[in-house]
């Protein structure tokens, strides 16, 4: 019997216990190890943290569901990753063995790299759930006393989406509430241009959210480095396409979300051959480890080298198409390994994504994900949103009856459709 160990109960983690669970029989042993004692549907953030949703809404209890379907559950921290003994030191003060480790613990937010950034300093996140709900709290003084709104990713970030969503959502909100007229905007990116996404821009992106920003006033500053932030204030560098800082704008702003560069967790960090400088875990093909065979690495802790040199730096997003690429590949190369064979199986490493704008919303497919590619399409409209709802709803019920039938394909491409696009390109 081989024991599967999972470092991590997000996205990742937990359909990977599924998968391998469904893929090896009741014969092997399957354990999740993860910080928190809940599941959270992190692209649901954004609403939770203009109290669209609440954090009961969008979690779901692990020790009282994983065991249900056939895999274990601790709720502790990896404090040390040991691949050279198969095992994993945990905050419980007992170390876990395993046969087959699957890293997929997200990653560490870099919000201490810049001076006054994160729920700890002087802006807010959506990156946890946690983070939300106290954004939430932030939210409804901010609009009892409406002032600028500063918005966007910081220098490294990798994951562009939820912050236009957060932009969109923010926006849609303050329209309702007939105070949008008090509250300027501005996004603050790294990237070189908007809809550039770390992808290279998918399909029109560009012009897509070029044209919704007018739209809605909401005003921008690329290829921008956000040099430190203060109570009410923040400073950012915007660069030339040489790097060189050609302006310097002071920013004031009554409320602010930004999201983080992102690096590996400090369990992984530095071990020699297991990660990159940055501490994201170095996979092959296979999602298998090169120097440690039987690790292997799924989801946003995984490390995947920048498209293009940009002037400032920008990261690479993992959707959760591609997330779900990978952990089906890990789940059938254990498969083959426990019977002996050489894995085959690899993911697919494309990028499907549902960007809600809260009253519309636009969606992109890239594949592969790094141009050039055989499918370069994004779309927008109002069925964007109830496509991220549907995708909510389905995905949580799918946590809670432990299936493992692809989400993305059932609810977006063949309900909207949009495999009949795909295929028309």
């Amino acid at each position: 019997m081989a024991h599967i160990v999972i470092l991590g109960g997000g996205v990742a983690g937990v359909s990977a216990a599924y998968e391998v669970r469904e893929a090896l029989g009741k014969s092997h042993k399957v354990t999740v190890v993860s910080k928190a004692p809940y599941f959270q549907f992190t692209p649901s953030n954004p609403w939770v943290a203009v109290k669209w949703r609440t954090k009961e809404d969008i979690t779901v209890d692990l020790a009282g569901t994983l065991p249900r379907h056939g895999v274990d559950f601790v709720h502790a921290s990896a404090e040390k990753v040991r691949p050279e003994e198969n095992k994993v030191d945990l905050s419980t003060g007992e170390p876990i063995a395993y046969d087959y480790l699957i890293i997929a613990t997200g990653p560490e937010l870099a919000f201490d790299e810049i001076e006054g950034l994160g729920p700890e300093g002087f802006t807010s996140s959506v990156c946890d759930v946690e983070h939300a709900v106290k954004g939430a709290s932030k939210w409804e003084t901010f609009c009892a006393n409406p002032a600028p709104i500063v918005v966007g990713a910081v220098q490294g970030a990798s994951c562009y989406g939820p912050a236009y969503e957060f932009a969109m959502i923010m926006d849609t909100d303050l329209r309702k509430r007939k105070i949008r007229d008090k509250v300027p905007m501005t996004f603050v990116t790294a990237e070189p241009y908007v809809g550039h996404l770390g992808l290279g821009g998918v399909g029109d992106t560009k012009g897509l959210l070029e044209s919704e920003m007018r739209e809605r006033h909401i005003r921008w500053i690329t290829n921008a480095k956000v040099d430190k932030v203060e109570d009410g204030k923040m400073t950012v560098s915007e660069h030339d396409e040489d790097g060189k800082v050609k302006k310097t704008h002071e920013l004031p702003f009554g409320y602010s979300m930004m999201l983080p560069a992102f690096r590996g967790i400090p369990a992984v960090r530095d071990i020699e051959g297991l990660v990159n400088p940055r501490g994201f875990v170095v996979v092959d093909k296979h999602q298998r480890n090169p120097k440690y065979p039987n690790v292997f690495g799924a989801g946003v802790c995984i490390a995947i080298a920048p498209l293009e040199a940009t002037p400032v730096p920008v990261g690479v997003p993992k959707t959760g198409y591609m997330i779900e690429s990978m952990v089906t590949a890990i789940a059938q190369n254990l498969k083959e390994i426990v019977a002996g064979r050489e894995p085959t199986h690899e993911g697919s490493w494309n990028a499907i994504c549902l960007a809600d704008f809260g009253d519309g919303g636009v969606v992109f497919i890239a594949e592969p994900q790094n141009p050039p590619r055989n499918v370069n399409w994004s779309s927008s409209g109002k069925w964007v949103h109830l496509a991220k709802v549907a995708f909510e709803k389905y995905f949580l019920r799918k946590i809670r009856k432990g299936t493992t039938e692809p989400y993305y394909e059932k609810i977006v491409m063949q309900a909207l459709n949009i495999g009949g696009k795909l295929k028309a390109k």
